[in-house]
Order: structure tokens, then C-alpha cells, then sequence
């Protein structure tokens, strides 16, 4: 055969790819005819995705028990229509150790063009962290990091998620230790006593106390001699001891026994309760003070015969 009648394959074949090539090209550009009429009809409508950010955080209740927080989160929607909030996964740690976690379902709708603040409520029990892991002691302060995921639905978008993060401190509060270490009696007989408590009160956190007033009972034996409420502003250290002197008015003749262990010199029994208002770098907190188990016994003064130059107080262990 002459090459001259020779099939053109390779001219056949650059058809075969021209007719190819031309159809790859049609599908592409209807693809990006629509991707644009898509952007152009999210630029006319003003579709987009919302942003949100950590605006907040509180701790509403502190005590020895927990810690509620309750982390405010700003959610900005601006879409010309409404949007759910469809879940809110949180998770509370402390140097890579779960310290809480959950799930908000339905949370809401953000309103068309505007925003939102959102509340999750969390809180922090004392005694599963500190069950949980031991290494976390009473009266310390832990970093925290706080974890959220907003799960919302915008149109066009479709399902989204919105991670945030937050970091802070929050203490492990541990109440105040209290020892009676004697009493001063400005005036004493049987119809009416005034004395004055020595309190000694230990603060065994690792942060400041300011104290702002304090509540107190004081029994001697089984016998209530009574108590007050004090307006006391004073500044207790972290891991340092505080005096505070506490006036308390009783009748000795309604004691009983228990005066007359006293007197005898036997000694009788005394306990004290009561709580303490105070600020801390985390927020206000009640804690509650007690002390069981002393013992007390009366010492004369001079006038009435003693001999010491300490004789005018009560002994107190």
C-alpha cells in the first residue's frame, strides 16, 4: 500500500480529542456560570457565615461545695433570615483533664441581621474534681480552658461549626481554719457578762480573703451563751494567719453545770459556729467557720483574790 493511502489515525484522533476537550469544556463552564451566579446571588442577598466570640464569663455561685460559671457567648448573624442555633457542645479542662462536659440542644434562633448573646450555664462540683484526681488539692488554684462548639444552619453555607476557646483560673476554696486562744472579760457577774474572744483564723487557700463581716454561737457545754453578727472589714492573707477580738454578752446563772466546771476549775467543754462574708479574686463567698473539742476554765482577777497578771481571762484549749 502507498503511504499516500495510508488512514489518517492520528488526524482522526485529534478530532476524537477535540470533541472531547470541547465537551470538558462546556461542563466547566456551566460549572463556573453557576458557581458565579451563586456568588453573585450571595452578594445580592447578603448571605454569609456568623462569627462568635467568648464576650464573658461569671460566677454567679461560690462556695466549698461548687462554682456555677456561666460563659457568655456573642453570636453576630448577617443573613438577611433568621438562623438556628442548633447545638452547643462544651467541655471545661484543666491541663488536659475533663473537669466537665455537655450538650445544649435547640439553643435558639439568632434574629436576621443581628445578634445574640447566648448563656451556658456549667458547673464545676468540688468534690467529684477532687475524688476524681487526687493531685488537685483544697485551697489551690487551677488553670481551666473552656471549649465551645456552636453548630448552627445557614443557607447556602449549610451546617456549620464554630469552635471557641477561653482560658482562666478558678480556686479549689478550702474553709477557714478558727481556734479560740482565750477570753478577756471586760465585766463579769452572774446576772450579766461581757467577754471578748481572742480568735485566731487561719486562711489555708492560696488566695486573699477580705473579710466583710462575719456571723457567730458560742456554747459552753450544751449551753448557747450567745452570739452576734459583726460588720469586721479586715484583709486575711493567703496561707497566713488573722487575730480578731469578738465581743459576746451572756448570764452566767443560766449556764448551769457548765459554770460551775468552770469555776471549780474542772473545766468544761466549748464549741463556736458561725460563718464568714468574703472577697475573694473569684467573687464573693459565705464560708462557714466552726471549732468543737475546746476546753475552758475561769481564772479570778486579782480583786476577787487571784494572783496572776493574766488571772482576769478564761483559759482556753
Amino acid at each position: 500500500m502507498a503511504s499516500s493511502d495510508e488512514p489518517e489515525i492520528v488526524e482522526r484522533g485529534q478530532k476524537k480529542d477535540d470533541k472531547e476537550e470541547g465537551e470538558g469544556g462546556f461542563i466547566d463552564k456551566v460549572k463556573d456560570f453557576i458557581h458565579d451566579i451563586g456568588e453573585k446571588i450571595e452578594e445580592t442577598i447578603g448571605f454569609g457565615k456568623p462569627t462568635a466570640d467568648v464576650s464573658g464569663i461569671h460566677i454567679p455561685k461560690f462556695n466549698l461545695e461548687q462554682a456555677d460559671i456561666v460563659v457568655d457567648v456573642l453570636i453576630k448573624n448577617p443573613n438577611p433570615v433568621p438562623i438556628p442555633l442548633i447545638d452547643i457542645n462544651y467541655l471545661i479542662e484543666s491541663d488536659g483533664r475533663k473537669l466537665v462536659s455537655g450538650l445544649i440542644p435547640d439553643s435558639g434562633t439568632i434574629h436576621a441581621r443581628g445578634e445574640e448573646t447566648i448563656k451556658i450555664p456549667v458547673s464545676l462540683i468540688f468534690d467529684d474534681i477532687k475524688s476524681t484526681y487526687s493531685e488537685i488539692q483544697p485551697g489551690s488554684i487551677i488553670p481551666y480552658k473552656i471549649k465551645v462548639d456552636l453548630i448552627v444552619d445557614v443557607p447556602v453555607f449549610g451546617r456549620i461549626t464554630i469552635p471557641l476557646e477561653k482560658t482562666g483560673e478558678i480556686p479549689i476554696p478550702y474553709k477557714p481554719d478558727i481556734d479560740v486562744e482565750k477570753i478577756n472579760f471586760d465585766r463579769f457577774s452572774f446576772e450579766e457578762t461581757v467577754a471578748i474572744l481572742h480568735l485566731k483564723l487561719e486562711n489555708k487557700n492560696e488566695f486573699d480573703l477580705g473579710l466583710n463581716s462575719l456571723d457567730y454561737e458560742v456554747w459552753l457545754g450544751d449551753q448557747s451563751i450567745g452570739g452576734a453578727e459583726l460588720a469586721k472589714s479586715t484583709k486575711i492573707d493567703k496561707n497566713a494567719i488573722s487575730y480578731l477580738e469578738l465581743p459576746v454578752t451572756f448570764r452566767p446563772k443560766d449556764l448551769g453545770s457548765a459554770l460551775w466546771d468552770m469555776i471549780r476549775g474542772k473545766g468544761t467543754g466549748y464549741s463556736m459556729k458561725g460563718h464568714i462574708d468574703v472577697d475573694t479574686p473569684f467573687g464573693a463567698m459565705k464560708l462557714p467557720i466552726s471549732k468543737e473539742g475546746g476546753t475552758t476554765r475561769l481564772k479570778k482577777n486579782k480583786e476577787d483574790g487571784g494572783g496572776g497578771d493574766d488571772d482576769d481571762e478564761e483559759e482556753v484549749h
